[in-house]
């Protein structure tokens, strides 16, 4: 089952976030794999989209944000689009485009930076955001101060994360086909909370890469290998880690309250974003097609429309428009 683990270093200011997604991970493979339109991932985009995963989860539960956090790559050579979306409660759900080929092996630049136009997103949409509130957004290129291509997707978060919260940060990452887990370390901030929409005080900046202690952790968790990550239980990752450090450990969140596939998707946002389309262009894909079919990114599920169920939506429609909660 998938779990998420919190925990403090005693007396020290360095904080950590362990999770590992099995079921909850499989899931979105299967449901991909299921798709008869496009067919399973190709296995590079597999384990990107699994780091991605186990990073956004680990990202949602340090910030303790409640709305949704969104983590968005917008590639720049075959993978055009890897989402994934974390809500407060750990539910979860993740896709991927490609346009052209992926071979097994690519790394993140030849996936999405070839020419260093890639980017990445993080994105914090409150819960019940009120009208003309807008979500906040970081962006940040898949190259370092330098210039040079970022190699690994934990490097890029670890780069966010210090130009967001003035904080260091240590990512480990990893997944494989049935798990995708990551490890966060984290300096705590001097004063108050941090957050991703957080600022700093002066005091956080001066200690960018300075803290011994936290310095000493951080080399520990890096020593940490993608096979040790994927296949050890959550106590011998510790334990083998930070035998010499005095952990806090806070109650692990497991089953009902673990990570967890879910999809917000349903009938009545598809019938929305068709009433958006207008009935000139329902009609016009029907006349080609007799059938409308929009599928989801996430879970696969198929809405279908035929020319009934069209002339219904958009009687509706002139009846009674939809009012701003159902356009959202």
């Amino acid at each position: 089952m998938s779990e998420l683990h919190k925990f403090l270093f005693e007396g020290l200011p360095v904080r950590g976030v362990l999770v590992r997604l099995t079921d909850s991970w499989q899931t979105v493979l299967a449901k991909r794999a299921a798709n008869a339109e496009t067919g399973a991932y190709p296995q590079a985009v597999r384990a990107l989209l699994g780091e991605m995963t186990a990073a956004a989860v680990l990202m949602q539960a340090n910030i303790k944000f409640n709305g949704a956090l969104v983590l968005q790559m917008m590639g720049e050579g075959p993978l055009k689009l890897a989402v994934v979306e974390v809500q407060s409660d750990m539910r979860f759900r993740a896709t991927a485009k490609t346009i052209g080929a992926v071979h097994d092996g690519m790394g993140l630049a030849d996936m999405a930076n070839q020419r260093n136009l890639g980017r990445c997103a993080i994105t914090l949409d409150p819960l019940g955001r009120r009208p003309g509130q807008q979500p906040y957004q970081g962006v940040v290129p898949l190259y370092d101060d330098q210039g040079q291509a970022i190699k690994r997707f934990s490097d890029v978060l670890a780069h966010y994360m210090l130009q967001s919260e003035q904080l260091d940060t240590t990512l480990v990452l990893a997944a494989n086909d049935e798990t995708a887990a990551g490890l966060l370390i984290q300096r705590l901030p001097m004063h108050g909370a941090a957050n991703l929409a957080g600022k700093q005080s002066m005091a956080d900046e001066d200690q960018i890469g300075l803290n011994e202690d936290y310095n000493r952790i951080a080399t520990l968790a890096q020593s940490l290998t993608s096979d040790e990550l994927l296949t050890l239980s959550t106590d011998k990752i510790l334990h083998r880690l930070f035998w010499q450090e005095t952990l806090r450990r806070f109650e692990p969140e497991l089953g009902e309250d673990a990570p967890r596939f879910s999809c917000s998707c349903n009938r009545d946002r598809v019938s929305n974003m068709l009433r958006g389309l207008g009935e000139e262009e329902a009609n016009s894909i029907l006349a080609e097609r007799a059938l409308i079919e929009v599928g989801c990114d996430f879970c696969g599920q198929q809405y279908r429309y035929d020319a009934v169920d069209s002339a219904q939506l958009f009687a509706q429609s002139d009846i009674q428009p939809p009012g701003p909660s159902a356009l959202q």
